[in-house]
């Protein structure tokens, strides 16, 4: 990029000061949520529900949904790579390098905003394969000031997972024995990245020390956590559970509704409601509640982003196999199960414990952030076969009939930042 740059906005300063090389490239030919064959057994795990429910009864969607997700005995993250091109989805981070520069550059900005503490933690929740933390470190070794004072912290329960996220992120192969300190019981590991800034990985957020200002980022993390489907009856609201089907059946599960109220459904239906049905998230109010609670008493932000709404939807509780929507009670271990985010929910449950933004569309805030900017930029060094990716790339994020307006942004900021008397809107998140 020039060396001089004539924009004056900070973040788009900080645009200029990074370099236009591009990353390795990466197959962007499938959608969004793109699945491909997977030949894997998963008899062992149906077995293990059926006799889960035999001794204790049917079972909450949220219990099956975590079981078939991350069950050591055969989850579906536990084991193998389900993201890229390869896997079974594709993910933002994976489509082009500018969805992770340019959140590189908001962390940054927003650092810069909170007055460059001389520490300063960078806390990702379901890394992946590690491609997000990888462009945001790019973007860190480029601006040394930051560099200098910044540590990056994994959250990740899948021990293949943290794997392939430290061989991204070093460059170096991972043995078996580096890897067994975590699953013997330790709380973490730390390494040093190729861009020398530490590393550490965590398998939950408690585990992560707190008393120092952060940016938590979680990127299609809240879609995965296990969610409780309540519905209207005639008899109020009921709980949808799983229990096994009968014999004549040709399925191994079915649904059936919960005959009396649930804590669940007492708890977290609001009485004004008027959805049919209603999807609620327990853990996922619990982490937002604490990542809320660490934004304002250590300093810091928070920036979530997902396939979500804002309280409109009911049931959007599926599966995803080759390509194709996968009925979740069949084969269970074999297919990614999700939800949209209900970012009404998390913000009632956040309530006066740090100040919420948004949600707002993908769109608006690569947009606000300068991805036209960074385009230009890196489409001047790039090859011919590299900016079709690029133009591929830009589509599939900012389309409105693919991810630009499906998925959303939400950031928390502390109680106490204020702009004018005013909470402070983030960086990027302006509506207008």
């Amino acid at each position: 990029m020039a060396a001089t740059c004539f924009m004056t906005t900070p973040w788009k300063y900080l645009l200029c000061r990074i370099s236009a090389a591009s990353r390795v490239t990466h197959n962007i030919t499938l959608g969004c949520r793109a699945y491909s064959q997977q030949s894997t057994d998963k008899t062992d795990l149906a077995h293990h529900i059926k006799q889960r429910i035999k001794v204790n009864g049917p079972i909450t969607v949220a219990e099956y949904m975590k079981t078939v997700l991350t069950s050591p005995l055969s989850g579906y993250y536990m084991n193998k790579d389900v993201f890229g091109a390869k896997g079974d989805f594709i993910t933002s981070p994976e489509i082009s390098q500018m969805f992770g520069e340019l959140l590189g550059v908001w962390i940054v900005h927003e650092w810069m905003l909170a007055g460059s503490p001389k520490q300063f933690n960078v806390v990702e929740l379901g890394p992946g394969r590690g491609t997000l933390a990888e462009d945001i470190l790019r973007v860190f070794h480029q601006l040394k000031r930051i560099q200098d004072v910044v540590s990056l912290h994994l959250v990740e329960v899948s021990p293949a997972m943290r794997q392939m996220q430290e061989l991204k992120l070093t460059g170096r192969n991972v043995s078996t024995e580096t890897l067994t300190e975590m699953e013997n019981g330790g709380t973490h590991k730390t390494v040093k990245s190729k861009t020398g800034i530490p590393v550490t990985w965590y398998k939950s957020l408690q585990e992560v020390p707190t008393g120092t200002p952060t940016c938590f980022i979680a990127h299609e993390f809240f879609d995965a956590l296990p969610v409780h489907k309540i519905q209207k009856t005639e008899k109020g609201w009921r709980e949808v559970l799983v229990n096994t089907a009968p014999d004549n059946s040709t399925h191994q599960f079915q649904f059936v509704l919960a005959p009396t109220e649930t804590p669940t459904s007492k708890l977290f239906v609001e009485k004004d409601e008027k959805r049919d049905h209603v999807e609620v998230c327990p853990e996922g109010a619990v982490i937002v509640q604490d990542i809320a609670d660490r934004v304002t008493q250590d300093g810091g932000k928070a920036l979530i982003i997902d396939y979500g709404h804002d309280g409109t939807k009911g049931d959007t509780f599926r599966g995803f196999k080759n390509h194709k929507l996968h009925d979740v009670l069949v084969e269970p271990g074999a297919a990614d199960l999700t939800a949209d985010v209900d970012f009404s929910f998390l913000r009632r449950m956040v309530g006066d414990r740090a100040n919420c933004h948004g949600p707002i569309a993908q769109q608006m805030f690569l947009k606000n952030m300068g991805i036209d900017y960074r385009m230009q930029a890196i489409m001047k060094n790039a090859s011919e076969s590299y900016r079709k990716d690029l133009i591929s790339g830009y589509q599939m994020l900012m389309d409105p009939k693919q991810m630009g307006v499906r998925f959303k942004f939400f950031a928390m900021l502390p109680n106490g930042d204020h702009l004018d008397g005013k909470p402070r809107i983030p960086t990027g998140l302006e509506s207008s």
